[in-house]
């Protein structure tokens, strides 16, 4: 546990000491894909980090239409926010593969950011930036067309979960087309015409749960 707990980036300044003093008050949780980790507006009593598969938190209205907000990944964590506050779930977060979590119970979580300056940094360090994040996505909605916000979700989502090499980056995912639009905030048949048009152009490719994207195709728009 240490040793995974070393490379989450909210524990990277801690010492061995204080390592396993948070190995002993973690658990570790299995979660099949398609599990409901929590929902939108329940009582928040866990804090979670992903140590092996992947997340998607979301929000759905009454109809069941959903919109993705963010996906994490191996050292990601999610769930602070209705910790701090004490109010319910802003959204819902879904096991999107077969998923292993630290789990931290609230007063566990609460006591460790009482003594721990450099976790409550970390932690108001991240909760700044998904306010940026809201922002800008904002922005996107207002300011971009659907095809440029296709593409420049395709860039995040390769910034943010690709393995690089050369002028590929290649994307493994358990997303399905309808969680991607969501994501750019388009209709899927947009999407799917978005992505047919990069294919054929070269700027990317598709296979089963990843995708590839060729930075010298979208840099030269061919």
């Amino acid at each position: 546990m240490i040793d995974f707990l070393q490379q989450v980036p909210l524990f990277y300044k801690l010492n061995d000491k204080q390592l396993g003093y948070i190995a002993d008050i973690c658990t570790k949780k299995q979660f099949k894909a398609g599990t409901i980790l929590f929902r939108e507006k329940e009582p928040g009593s866990v804090f979670y980090i992903v140590h092996s598969g992947s997340v998607k938190l979301y929000m759905s209205n009454q109809s069941g239409d959903e919109k993705i907000l963010a996906i994490f990944k191996s050292g990601d964590s999610f769930g602070e926010l209705s910790l701090i506050d004490g109010k319910p779930r802003s959204a819902s977060a879904q096991a999107l593969e077969d998923s292993v979590m630290i789990a931290l119970s609230a007063n566990n979580f609460l006591e460790l950011l009482k003594w721990n300056f450099e976790i409550t940094l970390c932690i108001m360090q991240e909760l700044a930036q998904r306010l940026r994040d809201t922002n800008q996505h904002v922005h996107d909605l207002t300011f971009l067309d659907a095809r440029s916000r296709v593409v420049k979700n395709l860039i995040l989502l390769a910034n943010k979960h690709g393995s690089r090499q050369g002028h590929t980056i290649q994307v493994k995912l358990a997303l399905n087309f309808d969680e991607i639009s969501r994501m750019a905030g388009v209709q899927k048949n947009v999407l799917m015409q978005v992505m047919r048009d990069l294919e054929d152009r070269g700027v990317i490719s598709v296979a089963m749960n990843e995708f590839t994207l060729h930075l010298d195709k979208l840099r030269s728009g061919s």
